[in-house]
Order: structure tokens, then sequence, then C-alpha cells
């Protein structure tokens, strides 16, 4: 695309960081180009519940071009950006042509990291994408259909189910996946014993939810305890395969489903610019959140190693993604209009965890703590505010309530698919 008389401003992502960047832009005098390789925006701190049968897969995603059709100078491209060409100002886009820009905004997110543990990418199911959710809601599913036509193959794993990671995502999935086992599928399928159904929770560390207070923590391990998970901590995955995860200390446990919710890294993206990197290959930025050397760039989100004002690295959250945007898109405007530039400045908005129902902790700045219900009604709140669309929020409210009310977890379908495990074998 040949820029227009206005400054061409080019977004890569579609995310918290692409949405709320393109947002703070696009009543600016700026040509917008913003690229994604789904036609979506997807709202990942829900992926745990469409796996889980509780929200289908259209409740979490919002059309881009349903967001900003009515922006002139808003466009919106379909493709996979394979790299950047730093001197030439350009974007390469797979099988298209290239995309110049005035101003670059990096927000390409992550994928997982398998920290070079043997079979995670052949055997684990990740959970970074709607098509992930899916596919492991229907792996699940079809777990229990297979267990209730041959029962003899529960004593080789196909209902223990193995979550890799005490992080919010795990905590979270192994609650959720705990309540739709016990309050679902076991009246689902009343011919089969599905209290021999396990949920086992592995984290390598001494504790769960990384980053919250010892008593959050603490709370979170016995709510999950409460519920029947298997909460294994100091324990280290060594390996993966088709039926069984082998650990450090040499032992074993068939199952045929393991989740990796262990550790994300950078985009591949980032893998395709010659530009310093930090831990998980994120790309070191200034300040500004800009490319050292490039300050029409900026890198931010989950693919950018920004820090705090004491240099400590920023977590990889929303938050950091959405306040990158808008400091990215201000200081873009700022410099259109003569003004000196500000550094980067994250103020933390706290930190939440859904444990099931009417189970969670949030942690308010200010050192509020909420548990119990309280903590459960406050990540209500804030996850139905961020929700985008009005339709999406007003669906995932009526699925919660009437979940809430009846203990019905409603999206349980199972989506035929050639993709249905991660390496495409038939594993349950």
């Amino acid at each position: 695309m040949t820029p227009g008389p206005r400054p061409h401003v080019v977004i890569v992502g579609a995310g918290f960081g692409g949405i709320n960047a393109t947002r703070e832009l696009m009543d600016g005098p700026f040509e917008i180009t913003l690229i994604d390789r789904d036609n979506y925006h997807g709202f990942w701190p829900l992926l745990y519940q469409v796996a889980t049968s509780g929200l289908g897969p259209e409740d979490i995603a919002h059309p881009v071009r349903g967001m900003f059709g009515n922006r002139a100078n808003v466009h919106v491209r379909l493709g996979t950006v394979s790299g950047v060409d730093l001197d030439r100002r350009l974007v390469h886009i797979e099988d298209e042509a290239d995309v110049s820009y005035d101003s670059l905004i990096l927000a390409a997110g992550s994928s997982t990291s398998d920290f070079g543990i043997p079979g995670v990418d052949d055997y684990a199911f990740p959970l970074k994408t709607l098509p992930d959710a899916v596919r492991l809601r229907n792996h699940v599913l079809t777990c229990f259909e297979r267990a209730d036509a041959c029962p003899e193959l529960v004593d080789g794993g196909l209902l223990t189910f193995v979550l890799a990671g005490g992080g919010p995502t795990g905590v979270e999935l192994a609650g959720a996946l705990s309540e739709l086992i016990g309050e679902n599928l076991a009246r689902d399928f009343p011919h089969l014993d599905v209290t021999k159904a396990s949920v086992i929770l592995v984290e390598m560390l001494d504790h769960l939810l990384g980053g919250f207070a010892p008593s959050s923590q603490a709370h979170a391990l016995r709510t999950l305890q409460a519920k029947g998970v298997d909460v294994r901590l100091n324990t280290a995955i060594s390996a993966l395969d088709v039926d069984h995860v082998t650990f450090k200390d040499g032992s074993r446990i068939q199952t045929m489903t393991t989740v990796w919710t262990a550790g994300i890294r950078a985009n591949p993206l980032a893998d395709q610019l010659d530009v310093p990197k930090g831990k998980g290959g994120a790309i070191e930025v200034t300040r500004e959140l800009t490319l050292p050397g490039h300050p029409e760039v900026f890198v931010i989100g989950d693919i950018s190693a920004s820090t705090d004002h004491h240099g400590k690295p920023l977590p990889q959250v929303a938050q950091v993604a959405i306040q990158g945007a808008r400091h990215a898109a201000r200081t873009i405007r700022r410099r259109i209009a003569g003004r000196p530039t500000k550094p980067f400045k994250y103020h933390s908005h706290g930190m939440m965890a859904t444990i099931g129902r009417r189970a969670a902790v949030a942690e308010i700045p200010g050192g509020l703590k909420l548990r119990g219900t309280l903590g459960w009604l406050s990540w209500l709140g804030v996850h139905l505010v961020f929700l985008v669309g009005f339709r999406n929020r007003v669906v995932v409210m009526v699925n919660w309530a009437w979940n809430y009310l009846s203990r019905d977890r409603a999206s349980r379908v199972i989506l035929r698919d050639d993709s249905s495990t991660p390496s495409g074998q038939h594993r349950a």
C-alpha cells in the first residue's frame, strides 16, 4: 500500500495491544493499516472457558472489521506478517505485497514455550488460540465418549488430564475442568464411573500463581484440592509421549491428555528480526517502547521485553499490552504535534484468577485482597468490562448466569476437525 498524504501507521496484531493502538489513533490525522492472521479479536483470558464447554468460541471473539468498518482511515488486512525491513520501512506479508510505513507498532503477541522438553510440541495441547481451545474441548469430550464405549481404556489414562503450569491459566483451567467433569459429564454419562477421571495440576515451583501474595496462593491451592484436583508442587516434567508423562524423578503418569500452560515466548515474528532479544525471545526496547536505533518502530505487549522504571521485567498480561498501546499511540501523536515524548510508565491494576464457582482470588492496588465470592464477582465484572462487543458481553453474561443457576455448561459439542490432536494422531 502506498502511504497517502497523511502519516501511515502500520499495526501488526489485533490483540489487546493492536486494537487499543488503533482506537487511540483512528481519530487523528493518520492512515492506519491493521494486520492480523485472523479476522477477529479474541478475548484470550476466557479461552479456558471455551476449552471446558462454558462458552462457545464465537462468544469471546469479535470481528475486527466490525470494530473499524465505519472508519475510512482504518484499513484492515488479513495476512501473516513474515518479517520487517527496518531500513526500507516495509512490512512483509506472506503471499502478498509489502506494506510501507511511517510508524510501525508491533503487537504480535506470544506463542507457547516448550522449554526444550521432548514431546511437548508433538503431544501437548497448547491453549493460546481459539482453535486450540476448540481442539481441547473436542478431545476432552471425545475421551469420555470413548471411555463410555470401552471402559477398560480408563486404566490406560484415557480420563487422566494433566495440566502443566500452575499460573493463572493452569489454575483456572483446573478448576473449570473439575467442575465440567463433576457437574456435567457425570450426568451425561450415567453408565460410566466418572469418579475414575482425574485432573492433575503440575507445577515445578513450591506454589501456585507466581506473582500473587502467599495468602492468595495458599487459598488457590486449598480451593483446587477441595474440588478434587490433584495438585503436585515441586514437580517438573522431563518428557511427554503419546500415552504418558515422565517426571524428572523418573516417575510416570499414564495419560492421553497433557495441556501445556507452563510458559510462553515471543511470537515467532521476533525471531525474524535481527535485533537484541531478551528472555523468551522478546524484543528489547527503549523506555519509550521503541526499537533501539529505530524510534519509528514501537514494540508492545508479549513480544516486547519491556521493563518498569526500576528495570524489572513487566508481566505478560493484557494490561501491559493495553497501556503500552496507548503510550505508543500518544507518542506518535506527540511527535506529529512537535511535542516532547515521555517514557512509558506502567500502572498495575492488580491481579486476579478464578478457581471455579464462587471461588477466585483478586489483588487490588492498595493492598486489598479479595477471595471467594467477592473475588469471583470482581473477576466477573472486570472481564465483562474488557470483553469487546455488546453482543459478546450479553451472551457471556447470560451463559454465566445460566451456568451458575443450572450448573449446566451448554457448549458440550464435538466439532469434527482433522487437526483434533496436536500431532494429527488419533490419541483418544
